[in-house]
């Protein structure tokens, strides 16, 4: 159930909403905006009746809302959610470009990945330190000395860090180095783990899973936002489907679909959508062209002998080719890079 209030109303009469509904037993999640405040009770109010809260002072209006994801709904907060990373915001007018290596396999090969990124336009290096690998024989990843290199690097040439948790035991570290926690498509589930990063500080990249309905990957995002941290973004990966040309199948329809569905912001990747360099880049300008808030994008200068994910790297040239195309595009939506 969400409660609206009037556009002039006071801290007492949000205050006296807020306290009446606790009254309730209901966890309380309030969202001020630009215009006006909307307060939320989280749990069962089908027993409550609405004109309870209609006929209390600043109150517009109270809504239920029908969908289980209920802070993560539009329903609940209509404005888009911007997550602010310093000088980045998620979701505004910025499009956002996170770009590097899948893995960090060493000093020399991050740095002339993000000086090449960062010189090329974007704002987030990402990089892995733990690696979730389908064999357990791969390349799993150089765990802190990987932070270590990527938060120096990023610092060196002014770039924001995102790189993946895979579970409770590196939350403390990724808080440590970096300034966004992803959580990878194989821990969407995780429930336990997106407990524990509602009580996290950081903004959280909250890739899909490989076979999630848009339902399931915003009841995800709900475990972490009702856990008390409301900065979510949201990336579009690729799902598994029949087709096997392509690593995954990259549904570009989602972002439409979870703008409308969610305030939260969006980004996509078509690294991983793809699997496959030479479609990286269309796949990237379909999804800004479909409204994405940002792209994060696998980049080597030497991919043929990357450690990880080699074939779906794009060379640092065919980066800066599709920045400067990006750069066309954006301007027709509105957007800067």
């Amino acid at each position: 159930m969400v409660v609206a209030m009037e556009p002039g109303a006071t801290e007492d009469q949000v205050a006296a909403v807020i306290a009446r509904l606790q009254e309730l037993k209901f966890d309380v999640h309030r969202s001020t905006g630009a215009t006006r405040t909307v307060i939320g009770a989280i749990g069962d109010t089908s027993a409550i009746e609405t004109e309870m809260f209609e006929v209390m002072p600043g109150v517009a209006e109270v809504v239920r809302i029908s969908v289980p994801y209920k802070l993560a709904s539009r329903m609940f907060k209509q404005e888009d959610t911007v997550v602010r990373v310093g000088d980045v915001a998620i979701g505004g007018t910025q499009l956002v470009i996170m770009a590097g290596p899948c893995a960090v396999e060493s000093l020399d090969q991050t740095r002339t990945i993000a000086e090449r990124v960062a010189k090329a336009g974007a704002k987030v290096l990402r990089g892995g330190a733990f690696k979730p690998r389908t064999s357990p024989y791969s390349f799993a990843g150089l765990g802190e000395q990987g932070l270590e290199i990527l938060r120096s690097v990023a610092d060196e040439f002014g770039l924001k860090v995102v790189t993946e948790a895979m579970d409770r035991t590196h939350i403390e570290l990724v808080e440590q180095y970096g300034h966004i926690l992803q959580v990878g498509a194989r821990n969407m589930q995780n429930f336990s783990f997106l407990r524990e990063l509602g009580k996290c500080r950081m903004p959280i990249l909250l890739k899909r899973g490989m076979s999630a309905t848009y339902e399931e990957w915003l009841m995800a995002a709900e475990y972490v936002i009702s856990g008390g941290n409301d900065n979510v973004i949201l990336c579009e990966r690729g799902i598994r489907t029949f087709e096997t040309y392509t690593r995954n199948t990259m549904d570009i329809a989602a972002i439409p679909v979870v703008k409308k569905l969610s305030h939260l912001p969006i980004i996509a990747d078509p690294s991983q959508g793809t699997g496959r360099r030479e479609k990286v880049a269309p796949m990237a300008r379909a999804a800004v062209a479909a409204g994405a808030d940002g792209l994060i994008i696998e980049v080597h200068h030497d991919p043929d002998r990357a450690l990880s994910d080699g074939a779906q790297s794009i060379w640092p040239d065919q980066f800066e080719v599709l920045m400067a195309q990006l750069r066309q595009i954006v301007p027709v939506l509105g957007r800067t890079i």
